[in-house]
């Protein structure tokens, strides 16, 4: 069976385009919208995010807790934002490793914005069968792009509900 390494989903968000990038391209505000994640720490805190911007996500799923190194990748403005998550960890980031990228598309369209929000498994390397089963073991029986769709719709829905 060959491993799914994209998934995404969109949503209209009535706000406009400008306002919804602030929100998510702000590492420290994620927590507010994502199923997992608990906000995050920016090494060189600026007004506004830019690619190279280095952070470190905190994140919670059931009792497990871990951090991870991510780098920004994409910082355009009302257009798309996008990082990648490159170490992982429990107290510290301390595993360097390909792991994924997040991407999140605005687009103005009637009603608002479409966001477009896009998990890629960065773990390439990895063979089908030993991602399958880490996979299981870690999201209680579902592989990761399973676990991602039910988390992208839910961060999606939080982001909605936010700016209704």
């Amino acid at each position: 069976m060959t491993r799914e390494m994209t998934v995404s989903d969109s949503i209209v968000v009535d706000t406009d385009a400008d306002t919804l990038y602030a929100a998510i391209s702000d590492p420290t505000r994620m927590g507010s919208w994502s199923p997992e994640n608990l906000g995050a720490v920016v090494e060189e805190p600026r007004e506004s995010a830019y690619v190279g911007m280095v952070f470190d996500g905190r994140n919670k799923r059931g009792r497990a807790k871990w951090v991870t190194r991510c780098t920004v990748t994409v910082a355009d403005p009302g257009s798309a934002f996008e990082f990648r998550v490159h170490a992982i960890g429990v107290k510290s980031p301390s595993l360097k490793a390909p792991n994924a990228t997040w991407r999140y598309d605005f687009e103005t369209v009637p009603g608002g914005t479409k966001v477009t929000e896009t998990w890629t498994d960065d773990r390439r390397k990895w063979p089908d069968a030993a991602a399958l089963i880490f996979d299981k073991i870690v999201t209680s029986g579902k592989t990761f792009p399973q676990f991602q769709r039910r988390n992208i719709a839910k961060t999606l829905a939080n982001l909605r509900k936010h700016y209704a």
